[in-house]
């Protein structure tokens, strides 16, 4: 079994055919169907079976591919560690909720690579079903996003507020009342989040908890997307405030009074428990919690209000 039939095969999970797999690894057809047949005779089993045109996972093959991710992440850390240690550029791969890789860790890398010029980052922007799996498969040295699940290997670190607000289109009905209640909010079309997205957790929490029934939900895939549909009137939605700051700031959007909000929560650095870092990756996660990485936050907060 080597470092390359494994690629081979996961390129393959991941892409769902050959020829997608030879795309992304820039290979041949016939070199990633060798690699891949050769590690199933290698193993005894059947990897892969036909789908129709396509092919898909066996039993066997979906185990390996978790067991690839692992061990090809994990290779690539060691690499860097091994490099980084002999005096080579430090490189972090770093993995973020939407949220917060669009609006709070851009001004952070910023202030960071002025301390740091030499590290090289690498951010990757998902929702926090794939934040967990990357962090899960060793693909990401660290990840930032909600609080950690409970009772699995990943830990995280508190660094920085996160307040969730109900915001609506300008002039909407609910914008002079002090407080809306659950009923007025029922009645309302939500706009969420994807499944898997942590923003939605959240706001199906928060429905639970407010006792509120939506009417109507809308399911748009991002936080741009959603910004738009609830300046145009498609609905309200539960969102943090780092990422309305710029349309609270010009009017194009208003901010909800409705009962149990603001929702107080907290930005995480995640990570495996046990698991090592590159020293570059130990001395961002260092950085996280700096004064100088909350400045640089409030710092674009008050660029894009003022802006």
């Amino acid at each position: 079994m080597t470092l390359g039939q494994l690629r081979s095969f996961l390129e393959v999970a991941r892409a769902g055919s050959i020829r997608g797999a030879a795309a992304s690894l820039v290979v041949t057809e016939p070199s990633v169907s060798a690699a891949v047949s050769s590690l199933g005779r290698e193993l005894q089993v059947e990897l892969l079976s036909r789908d129709g045109r396509g092919i898909r996972l066996s039993a066997a093959g979906e185990e390996l591919a978790v067991y690839a991710a692992q061990i090809l992440g994990l290779v690539d850390r060691a690499g860097r560690a091994v490099k980084e240690a002999a005096g080579g550029s430090g490189q972090v791969r770093v993995f973020s909720v939407m949220t917060a890789g669009e609006y709070v860790l851009p001004p952070i890398l910023a202030a960071f690579k002025k301390q740091r010029p030499d590290v090289q980052i690498s951010l990757e922007v998902g929702n926090r079903a794939a934040a967990l799996e990357r962090l899960t498969n060793d693909e990401a040295d660290l990840a930032v996003g909600g609080r950690p699940p409970s009772g699995g290997d990943i830990e995280g670190m508190e660094f920085l507020p996160n307040e969730l607000i109900v915001v609506g289109q300008r002039n909407h009905p609910f914008e002079e009342k002090k407080s809306v209640d659950a009923a007025a909010l029922s009645r309302e079309t939500w706009l969420l989040r994807e499944p898997g997205s942590g923003t939605r957790e959240t706001a199906e929490e928060y429905f639970t908890q407010a006792g509120i029934a939506p009417a109507t939900t809308m399911t748009v895939g991002s936080n741009g997307a959603i910004k738009q549909a609830a300046v145009v009137g498609l609905g309200i939605t539960l969102i943090s405030s780092h990422a309305v700051a710029q349309e609270l700031s010009d009017g194009r959007l208003t901010r909800l009074k409705a009962r149990g909000t603001p929702l107080r929560r907290s930005w995480y650095a995640l990570r495996r428990k046990g698991g090592a870092l590159p020293r570059s990756a130990q001395d961002f996660l260092g950085f996280l919690s700096t004064a100088e990485a909350t400045e640089a936050v409030k710092e674009a907060g008050k660029t894009t209000r003022h802006g």
